[in-house]
């Protein structure tokens, strides 16, 4: 069996979703739980050497990280095995000109981000968390407390509500947060609580201020936002940090934009990874043949949440791969590539998670109910990598509150460390 380090506990990921109202943050708390285990940050904009590069190191941009731990061998580019990620959750986010005054209410102009299960969002207490830019250029982080409220229509103005919902994201959604035209606007907000001189422009989410929480008469589940895909985030950082070198370069990249399509420079379909990669096969001697050769002998493994069996909707399941929760990581399987697991992939992590005495399942969806996507296929299209599409098994994905259970994040980190060994 895999040994669990001490920071391989569901306080731990708790923790870090409660840090992590939006990409930005989610990637300044790994930034910090890497420097805390040792790690040296890199910038993209200096000249990289074997020097820079050899150890723990990693790289931020924006709402994206990449960290790596260079083998002991001289090797100019070894093989590798990566775990990749996303950072970011399907939500609302701020338009450009956010305040609407109508009807005696202050409300948010917001633009929807993903693909978000509406009716989620509906009477929860809303905070802001993001990034905003001063007139200079100038960055900072902000995060609100509970501010803001989506109101749902009361019954008896809506009779048939119980016979089936139905919500426009233009004219329903939108976000009350205060009473007549206010002192300030939400941009002099911001500015204030930024500490900024100006604020121009920002990357701002709505976000449910519930804490994560761990429920059941045993504590086995896990209630939190945005756990599809901060676990997988969780279970990487928390591997790589306890892992130790081998003869493998160990990577991980946490992408963002994956709810949106990964079309950015910092989504799984720029070039950050394959230049961050090319970038450290250079510095150690190497060249793009060498890489291409080493990336034909590695692994990726693509780690995204998967669909548990719901006990209320086990139509919607093919039962011979429907996983449940805390019976560990599920290999996700399609034959159309929206996942990119192949055989010799699968075949190849479950034996390790068998030899380390770690359960695996196995999903793949209704022929009539077609599957979501992944950074995988991406990843593996741009590199040319083996990758293997896995994920803890969660109900209510894309709400604004999910629920999986406590031992799996816990066994897809043992997984990656079993993998790397």
């Amino acid at each position: 069996m895999t040994s669990t380090p001490h920071n391989f506990t569901i306080e731990s990921c708790i923790d870090l979703l409660d840090a992590s109202p939006s990409s930005f943050h989610a990637v300044a708390e790994f930034g910090q739980r890497l420097l805390d285990a040792g790690a040296t940050e890199l910038s993209l904009g200096d000249e990289w050497n074997s020097t820079s590069v050899d150890g723990f190191r990693f790289i931020r941009r924006d709402g994206a990280l990449i960290a790596w731990k260079t083998p002991s061998t001289s090797q100019a580019a070894p093989d590798m095995l990566l775990v990749g990620a996303h950072t970011d959750s399907p939500c609302f986010k701020l338009k450009p000109s956010p305040d609407i005054y109508q009807h005696g209410w202050n409300q948010l102009s917001v633009e929807v981000y993903g693909g978000i299960l509406n009716n989620s969002w509906l009477d929860r207490d809303l905070g802001l968390a993001g990034r905003v830019v001063s007139a200079s250029g100038e960055t900072a982080l902000i995060r609100t407390d509970a501010i803001a409220r989506i109101p749902q229509l009361a019954i008896h103005l809506d009779r048939g509500v119980n016979d089936g919902l139905r919500l426009d994201p233009q004219t329903h959604l939108t976000p009350i947060w205060g009473l007549n035209e206010p002192s300030r606007s939400v941009v002099e907000h911001l500015r204030d609580i930024s500490g900024l001189d100006s604020v121009a422009w920002w990357d701002i989410s709505l976000f449910d201020t519930q804490p994560a929480a761990r429920l059941g008469a045993n504590r086995e589940l896990l209630a939190s936002g945005r756990l599809d895909n901060l676990v997988s985030c969780w279970a990487a950082v928390t591997a790589l940090c306890a892992t130790s070198p081998s003869e493998q370069l160990q990577v991980i990249v946490l992408n963002d934009h994956e709810e949106v399509g990964s079309a950015s420079a910092t989504g799984a379909g720029g070039p950050t990874l394959e230049q961050v990669l090319t970038r450290i096969v250079a510095a150690r001697g190497g060249t793009n043949a060498d890489l291409a050769r080493a990336l034909s002998q590695s692994m990726c493994i693509s780690a995204d949440n998967a669909h548990a069996l719901h006990p209320n909707y086990p139509d919607r399941h093919d039962h011979s791969h429907a996983p449940v929760v805390n019976k560990g990581p599920a290999i996700k399987v399609n034959v159309n590539q929206r996942y990119a697991t192949s055989s010799i992939s699968a075949q190849r992590y479950a034996a390790l998670c068998e030899a380390a005495g770690l359960q695996t399942q196995v999903f793949s969806s209704r022929n009539n109910i077609p599957c979501g996507s992944t950074i995988g296929p991406i990843t593996a299209t741009r590199l040319g990598i083996d990758t293997i599409d896995v994920g803890v098994p969660q109900l209510s994905m894309h709400s604004a509150r999910e629920l999986c259970g406590v031992d799996d994040p816990i066994t897809l980190a043992q997984s990656f460390i079993a993998c790397w060994s």
